[in-house]
């Protein structure tokens, strides 16, 4: 018995399976508390992975090692995001002028605005390149920071955070502007704070505002990506 235990804590399954309980607690806790914002799914699950990673004295690469096969799946997933592009295609065509332009003062405003207050606050220059791509979802805005020498650990952590912050306040800011069209609420959520706000504002996306929110998402981050670089 005691092989067994410890073949399962050397199991580079362990990552995935505390991963995946980590997340259905965390789905748990949100639909008990009504999907309010702040209990936002996955900032509870990254509260839960990094207090039994220190509280067991997990190493995060031993931890890792299983958790990578969801780590790889963010790949694929954004290269997921142009099937719902294509098929809304027509629809974005007709529009295609001002979202060009949405899509590119966005980029531009996320970039100079956390890269300004980095500056502001006298933060190393490392620290500066590492907040520049954290509007762009994680695995690209991982490989921007580290082409460009920043930490791609710290850029991760964020984008988490740019995504938590949108869930928790993206509501209560665009009602406070009156911005009320869902079109013009997802696109904006899109190039700002990505996934993590979407899914934190409603717990089914409204269908009209979807096509606007992941090209947002889908667009941004080669821009984003190309002016950082």
């Amino acid at each position: 018995m005691a092989r067994s235990g410890s073949n399962l804590a050397t199991s580079p399954l362990l990552g995935l399976t505390i991963t995946l309980i980590a997340y259905l607690i965390a789905q748990t806790l949100y639909a008990k508390a009504h999907f309010n914002p702040l209990a936002n799914p996955v900032l509870i699950e990254v509260t839960l992975l990094v207090a039994l990673l220190e509280i067991t004295g997990t190493p995060y690469p031993t931890y890792f090692e299983g958790a990578q096969f969801v780590h790889f799946l963010l790949g694929p997933a954004t290269v997921a995001l142009a099937l719902p592009l294509y098929r809304q295609w027509p629809k974005l065509r007709r529009t295609a002028l001002p979202l060009i332009g949405g899509l590119v003062a966005g980029s531009l405003t996320a970039i100079v605005s956390a890269v300004g207050v980095a500056t502001l606050f006298d933060a190393s220059h490392q620290t500066i390149v590492s907040l520049a791509p954290k509007s762009a979802t994680t695995p690209i805005a991982m490989a921007v920071a580290s082409e460009i020498g920043g930490i791609p650990s710290l850029t991760a952590v964020l984008v988490i955070s740019t995504g938590v912050f949108g869930a928790v306040f993206a509501r209560t800011i665009l009602n406070a502007l009156h911005v009320t069209e869902p079109e013009v609420r997802g696109f904006a959520l899109g190039i700002a704070s990505h996934g993590i706000s979407e899914a934190g504002m409603h717990r089914r996306p409204l269908p009209e505002r979807k096509p606007y929110f992941t090209d947002a998402c889908a667009s941004s981050k080669p821009c984003t990506s190309w002016v950082d670089t």
